[in-house]
């Protein structure tokens, strides 16, 4: 595996290695006002992008590289 390379140069734009946490949140989050919706009747529940921002979570989105160095290409 030491030779081995990503294909595409994107990167997270902040030092943010992953956004794990953010998502078990997001997700729990959205489980939970949905359970309490049902138990209410109302059965028109939330959605994923209603409960949570993508742009709020740790890595703040990604970007592209044009002239990738070669520890940016390691996996």
């Amino acid at each position: 595996m030491s030779r081995s390379r990503k294909k595409t140069p994107i990167i997270g734009i902040t030092t943010a290695e992953t956004e794990k946490k953010n998502k078990l949140e997001a997700n729990r989050r959205l489980r939970r006002l949905n359970r309490i919706k049902i138990d209410k009747g109302d059965y028109d529940l939330f959605q994923l992008r209603e409960i949570s921002n993508v742009w709020g979570f740790d890595k703040d989105g990604k970007r592209y590289l044009k002239e990738p160095e070669r520890k940016d290409l390691m996996k």
